[in-house]
């Protein structure tokens, strides 16, 4: 039998397969059709059909944590649940909410539009006007697609503006700048940079042509995005506009309304700000030296906005890094900055205020020092805001509650979300693993006490853009797997945020790598602690996380028993070609740069899978919607390791769900419950 290797790291280009980046040919659909089929008739048998509704019923249960959001008077929720798929947006009274049956008022049923228009339309959000609050832009988005479709809905009312302000599918966002007046950041009608998202920013008036509207401010086409912020805070309305450089770098401009003449800001692209009421925080990513004195990278600091905007460089130190102690985030909340920061993994969060005699600072006291802590603005207008906060609370065994922390006062409960797992006989207990180079890799660890060496582990990660993986209440897990006796592990590998830039760089770029042992490092602590055994071991890992899991296919396929690819990532060659690929140089490198090449090729499992080797199974799926990571990844390596001999490669990819596993929590349970049946019998857990 002739073994077809196709793409190799020698012949990078000549790729067999591209006919399957055509997402809609019919060619490839015919691919699709016949390998779903496959994999549901191998996997999709009554176990699976149970699981899934099992799965649904938790997703759709009637006391899961209904998340709000305050403008005006108003708390405003997106429900869905079995009977509304595509959801329900309505409102409440706070002084309701408190209730245990809150009296819900309906604003626009989703379920009733699509059925009514004839479309796949999915919730994509919405923006009302600052103030008044009686008209919003809604997104709605086809099949769960990042491009979405704008249209002006009169709450009062609950219908649909005639004439009013209306977009047709494009990737972009809007800004009320005045009851009358848009600010436009899109990728309609071409304005597009290479990533596909927003090039310029338009000022679009009620009544005119959109395609008239004049541009107010546009960034070249290389650039990842445009995009514009209108800060209500200051005495005279600001609007900031910015060019998203690349993924961490960003260019800021100032201007004083509309026709206000833009102010560049003469500082580093790599630093996140948040202003407020003529305040200035700042955080550099990397080490600062201006005027003569070196700020740390991930301090943040402080200064009055007109000091900045003359030059004045005498900032306040705020925060200060030290060792695994990190700021997370930090956001304003009416006169007080708050900062959300993880001490060694665990939640701290701290209120400074500032003042002309300096910044006082206290601790936001009441809430645990342990699991995941959320906090936020109660309210979406930071200009309306009155220092509200809301927080969600939640670890491995306990759902989620939501409190309510008026300012001044101590953490209230609103809302508890019943288990969805039986927890019993359940621990969570943290450990680490050292990695290739040394370093220490922590993890979480939930499940029964004690070691068995036998025990079906199910793990997880994500390495990259900054972001921590973090050991939420996940019900589908608990249900599916821990419930039933097995262990979930969650690693906190190199290239996420959990210790601030340093972590991050580590596992950015040629260090993209680290990631990867840094995850089979944890698999290899998890026998060494006798907990399992290499064939027990069921890893999943989606979008970035599937260049983790093909590269634990390709690189240490004996540590694991079988794995689940969702939504991912895979093809390093071509990745910036597809889709937003090029907005995700700044964490990868650019394959077209031959020194860049030289590192992404290391981790393209798409070209460094070869035949006759023992890779574990693998089940590969993604959606056919996602127009952020191209469906073209999954299809392309999937057929690849068929083509060499591997009959132990599966697929699934539904027509629906955007970057995510569906559009609803009917094809979501499926999704899940697929992966979870699939990792089950592979491991031998049936």
């Amino acid at each position: 039998m002739s073994l077809d290797a196709r793409p190799t790291v020698a012949e990078p280009d000549d790729d067999p397969y591209l006919w399957l980046e055509d997402i809609e040919g019919g060619r490839a659909l015919a691919w699709v059709e016949a390998e779903n089929d496959r994999t549901l008739k191998t996997f999709a048998g009554t176990q699976f059909a149970s699981d899934r509704d099992t799965l649904a019923a938790i997703l759709d249960r009637a006391d899961k944590l209904p998340l709000v959001a305050r403008r005006g008077p108003w708390l405003y929720n997106f429900w869905l649940d079995g009977k509304n798929p595509r959801g329900l947006w309505r409102r409440t009274t706070l002084e309701s909410f408190r209730l245990d049956q809150p009296a819900w008022e309906l604003l626009l049923d989703v379920d009733a539009l699509a059925a009514s228009e004839g479309e796949d339309w999915i919730w994509g959000g919405a923006l009302t006007r600052p103030g008044t609050h009686d008209r919003a832009i809604v997104r709605l988005s086809r099949g769960g697609s990042d491009a979405v479709v704008l249209r002006e809905f009169d709450l009062p009312t609950r219908t649909f503006v005639k004439d009013g302000f209306a977009l047709s599918e494009a990737k972009g966002w809007v800004n009320w700048l005045d009851p009358d007046t848009l600010l436009l950041s899109s990728a309609w009608g071409g304005d597009a940079t290479t990533s596909g998202y927003a090039r310029t920013v338009r000022l679009w008036r009620r009544g005119s042509d959109v395609t008239q509207a004049p541009v107010l401010f546009e960034v070249p086409r290389e650039s990842m995005s445009a995009g514009a912020v209108v800060d209500l805070d200051n005495a005279t309305k600001l609007v900031w506009y910015f060019e998203q450089i690349g993924f961490f770098d960003v260019g800021l401009w100032m201007a004083d309304g509309e026709g206000g003449n833009r102010i560049k800001l003469d500082l580093p692209t790599d630093i996140e700000t948040r202003s407020h009421d003529g305040w200035m925080a700042l955080k550099p990513r990397k080490a600062w030296t201006v005027t003569g004195k070196t700020w740390p990278a991930d301090s943040l600091l402080g200064i009055r906005l007109d000091a900045l905007m003359v030059g004045n460089r005498d900032f306040t130190v705020l925060f200060e890094p030290a060792g695994r102690r990190v700021l997370q985030s930090f956001f304003w909340s009416a006169d007080r900055l708050v900062l959300s920061i993880l001490d060694n993994l665990q939640p701290v969060f701290e209120i400074l205020t500032p003042s002309a005699d300096g910044w006082a600072r206290q601790a936001l006291s009441g809430l645990p020092a342990i699991g995941v802590v959320d906090v936020s603005p109660l309210d979406i207008e930071p200009s309306e805001s009155n220092g509200d906060l809301i927080a969600t609370v939640q670890d491995p065994l306990t759902p989620a509650s939501l409190m309510l922390l008026a300012k001044g006062q101590g953490p209230v409960v609103l809302k508890r979300s019943s288990p969805a797992f039986s927890a019993e006989g359940l621990v969570v207990t943290q450990h680490e693993a050292i990695s290739i180079d040394g370093e220490r890799i922590p993890y979480t660890q939930t499940g029964p006490a004690g070691e068995t060496g036998e025990a079906p582990v199910h793990l997880t990660g994500y390495g990259g853009f900054r972001l921590p993986s973090r050991p939420y209440y996940n019900a589908g897990i608990g249900k599916m797997w821990l419930e039933q006796g097995g262990t979930s592990v969650i690693a906190n590998i190199r290239g996420g945020g959990e210790f601030g830039t340093p972590w991050h760089e580590a596992g950015r770029g040629a260090g993209k790598r680290l990631t990867h042992d840094d995850f089979a490092a944890v698999a290899a602590d998890l026998v060494r602690r006798g907990v399992t055994r290499p064939g027990r071991i069921a890893a999943e890992g989606g979008s970035n996380g599937g260049i983790l899991i093909t590269n634990m296919l390709t690189r240490y396929p004996e540590r694991f028993g079988a794995l689940f690819c969702t939504i991912p990532l895979i093809d390093m060659r071509r990745y910036s070609k597809l889709l937003a690929g090029a907005s995700w140089i700044a964490e990868y490198g650019d394959p077209d740069k031959a020194e860049e090449w030289a590192w992404l090729k290391t981790y393209s499992a798409y070209h460094q899978a070869v035949p006759g080797q023992a890779y574990p199974p693998i089940l590969i799926a993604t959606t056919r919607r996602d127009d952020r990571v191209h469906p073209g990844h999954a299809r392309k390596m999937t057929a690849k390791l068929q083509a060499m001999g591997y009959d132990q490669v599966y697929f699934y990819e539904p027509a629906a769900g955007g970057h995510g596993y569906g559009k609803d929590n009917k094809e979501r349970a499926a999704f899940s419950a697929l992966g979870y049946r699939f990792l089950k019998e592979k491991i031998g857990w049936s």
